[in-house]
């Protein structure tokens, strides 16, 4: 059994502030072009989002804020994603990657062999949001937080994660970070 979490629990400081899941895309929220991408490839689903928790409950799906509001990025929604699930493995996406691969769970399953954790690459860089991980990191993940620590490359690192190479599906990996990349995507009918 595997559980996804759409991480929403940023701060979207580059979309001015706005909470970046519930901006609208083609009439409705991001998150849920992620929803609708994630829900056939797991078995259960969960929200990780800090604000407007009561809009991201309207999909029905159980939403849970971070565990620890110390802990800052997408981290802490890992932690508490990690802590919530029943599964022995989760996967994590990002709420602002509306056209993730339809296979990404069943890859970075078959990639993941002994490691933890297996997480995307798009051919030229590492998108770790996009994370398949085993709940035996949850106690390595909390020290690695209480530390300090906040670089989520760096734990994947620690943790011998592997990089899965989904360099056929480029377009599947760009993100809504800014209103100008909000903008491209209106106009590119393609995409979702």
């Amino acid at each position: 059994m595997i559980t996804g979490i759409i991480l929403a629990g940023g701060k979207s400081s580059r979309m001015g502030g706005n909470d970046k899941g519930l901006i609208e895309l083609k009439g409705k929220p991001i998150y849920q072009y992620v929803l609708e991408r994630l829900r056939p490839q797991v078995d259960e689903i969960l929200i990780n989002a800090n604000r407007h928790l009561e809009r991201y409950q309207q999909s029905g799906y159980p939403v849970i804020g971070d565990i620890n509001r110390d802990f800052a990025g997408p981290l802490a929604g890992i932690f508490t994603g990690l802590k919530s699930v029943h599964s022995d493995w989760a996967v994590f996406a990002p709420c602002d990657v509306p056209a993730l691969p339809n296979n990404l769970v069943a890859k970075l399953r078959l990639s993941v062999g002994k490691s933890p954790a297996a997480y995307a690459t798009d051919g030229k860089r590492p998108h770790p949001t996009l994370l398949l991980i085993h709940t035996s990191q949850i106690k390595p993940l909390e020290i690695y937080l209480q530390n300090g620590d906040r670089k989520l490359m760096l734990f994947l690192n620690n943790i011998g994660a592997v990089p899965v190479d989904f360099s056929d599906q480029p377009q599947a990996f760009r993100n809504l970070n800014t209103p100008e990349d909000l903008q491209s995507w209106r106009e590119d009918i393609h995409h979702v």
